[in-house]
């Protein structure tokens, strides 16, 4: 059994929804080039839907808890345009020139999961992201009207920036309205504006282009280290994981732990659990398995996992007892 990093972060997934696809959406339209014209003449930005609709159970599920619901609709009809960016296993359900696009459009935004919700203005220039959110259609309106407050905010800064006469100053305005929005976003989408920075601002006193820098180099660094990572996983833990060699494999994965102390805690965490969960799920020990995953909640007590502790603990339970009440492969005849 493998408990996976998603299912630690969100719980288990309702899995009736997986084979169902969604019906034609109304309201929703897949043409994103019309989608810009159309909130460009009614006044209105556009909500983005990076979507599996035929595979994606969290895809399926904001789609009929929110997106179906009357409420939602209500909520969002004067002020968004709805994109529907569809990636079905089904391809006959778009056209060559709509899988196109997508794909395009997936390059651009460097989606990473589905779903993947951006707001953006008319031109297609997104200043929020999100995803699935529970409670509902209402709150997810709410939740939607908080987020376009950035582009007000956004706006404003740039705004400021182009009333500016000097250049600095100008320049500490598009600051200001790129802080309004998440680093990944203005990484992915504002490289244009960042330039601009520091174009204006050679001297760098607004201090952004060093924090750029700054924040590049964590990043290289953090890649480098998940490479490695990867290729220990691969090289050195996954044999002995097909091997069922369980214990060799989670003393070996706490050595690269110990070798590697700057591993961020998530890391640190999901590798702990899914290489030492097995030792005792496969043997059915339950007791074994609520052991570890409490010493594991022990160590690291602010982290959101020891929320998840009982959560994870019942998930193991269901694995342990399903198993025991299938019936086991029959002997292969020599």
């Amino acid at each position: 059994m493998q408990i996976t990093p998603h299912l630690l972060r969100t719980g288990l997934l309702a899995l009736a929804t997986l084979t169902t696809a969604f019906a034609d959406r109304e309201g929703w339209t897949s043409d994103f080039d019309a989608a810009k014209k159309q909130a460009a003449t009614q006044k209105k930005d556009l909500l983005l839907d990076f979507t599996g609709s035929d595979w994606c159970g969290w895809c399926i599920k904001l789609d009929k808890e929110v997106f179906q619901q009357d409420a939602f609709k209500a909520g969002v009809k004067d002020k968004l345009v709805l994109v529907d960016l569809d990636f079905p296993k089904d391809k006959s359900k778009l056209s060559e020139a709509t899988q196109a696009q997508n794909e395009k459009l997936r390059g651009d935004f460097k989606i990473k999961g589905y779903p993947t919700i951006f707001l953006c203005d008319a031109s297609g220039k997104p200043y929020a992201q999100t995803g699935y959110q529970k409670d509902g259609p209402e709150k997810y309106v709410t939740h939607l009207n908080s987020l376009m407050e950035v582009r007000a905010k956004r706006d404003a800064a740039f705004a400021a920036a182009d009333k500016a006469t000097d250049p600095v100053e100008k320049a500490k305005n598009l600051v200001a309205g790129l802080k309004t929005m998440d680093s990944e976003l203005v990484e992915a989408s504002y490289a244009d504006v960042v330039a601009k920075i520091a174009e204006l601002d050679k001297n760098d006193a607004s201090g952004f282009v060093k924090e750029q820098k700054d924040a590049a180099t964590k990043k290289d660094a953090a890649e480098g280290a998940m490479k490695g990572l990867q290729e220990f996983m691969q090289a050195k833990v996954m044999p002995l994981m097909q091997a069922k060699d369980f214990d060799k494999a989670f003393t070996t994965a706490q050595e690269y732990l110990k070798a590697n102390p700057s591993l961020a805690e998530d890391i640190k965490i999901d590798l702990t659990l899914n290489i030492g969960l097995p030792r005792f799920v496969e043997k059915g020990d339950l007791d074994g398995a609520i052991k570890f995953v409490d010493e594991v909640v022990s160590t690291y007590p602010n982290h959101p996992v020891a929320k998840q502790g009982e959560q994870i603990k019942q998930q193991i339970k269901a694995h342990i007892e399903k198993a025991k009440v299938q019936p086991q492969d029959a002997p292969k005849a020599e």
